[in-house]
């Protein structure tokens, strides 16, 4: 959406909007005379707006937004899929290791994970949908797909969480090897766990096994 809505315009926070034109202005290499000079007005005028906000002059941030390459929602309330960790981190950070059982109790029986796999030129990761099964971690990919590691490879696994609003969250590390299965009985039984059936969709009917060497985890929170 390009033209401004009222009510995201009284919503808006000036601080955070300022802080998404900055960090665009920066990705895309321009000044805030290039900036402005794009947005049809004076340097000063921008870096007024940015001061006092959308509500002053919605059409100007328009203008700004345009010139930014953005739509008009997005510079005021922010990308709907932006990556996590857009906001600052919060008062007095403090890192913390997990236990094993923690670190299992965070996984839980399912969802979306990353295995990382050593390909070459470099090592890759790829997200996979996930299922626990007797302290192991399976999941199914195409035979011969990205995902796909050969029988016996060192693999990582790993799971985070991020709370962007408390500037908080968790990540558990899985290491270990991969191994096929094979067993046409044991690829149905897995078949019925919850959380296999994989997003992408598609012939993935190769199953994988991450048989765990090591497990840890970390949480970030306040002190």
């Amino acid at each position: 959406m390009n033209t401004p809505d009222p009510q995201a315009v009284e919503r808006a926070d000036p601080a955070a909007v300022a802080r998404r034109v900055r960090e665009r202005r920066d990705q895309l290499g321009l000044t805030d005379e290039m900036l402005a000079y794009q947005a049809a007005m004076a340097p000063r005028y921008l870096r007024h707006l940015l001061d006092v906000g959308p509500v002053f002059d919605p059409a100007g941030f328009v203008r700004i937004a345009a010139a930014l390459r953005m739509t008009w929602s997005d510079l005021i309330e922010g990308r709907a899929d932006a990556p996590p960790g857009q906001g600052d981190p919060g008062p007095r950070p403090l890192l913390l290791h997990l236990t094993e059982p923690e670190c299992w109790d965070l996984i839980g029986t399912h969802g979306i994970g990353r295995v990382g796999l050593p390909v070459q030129p470099a090592p890759a990761v790829f997200p996979v949908n996930y299922a626990v099964d007797a302290g192991t971690i399976v999941y199914r990919t195409s035979a011969r797909g990205a995902a796909a590691p050969p029988d016996g490879s060192p693999v990582s696994f790993q799971v985070d969480h991020i709370d962007d609003r408390m500037s908080q969250g968790w990540s558990v590390l899985v290491l270990g090897e991969a191994h096929h299965v094979e067993d046409p009985d044991e690829q149905e039984r897995l078949s019925l766990l919850p959380g296999t059936t994989p997003w992408a969709g598609g012939g993935r009917a190769q199953w994988v096994r991450i048989r765990p060497d090591e497990v840890t985890g970390r949480r970030i929170g306040s002190g």
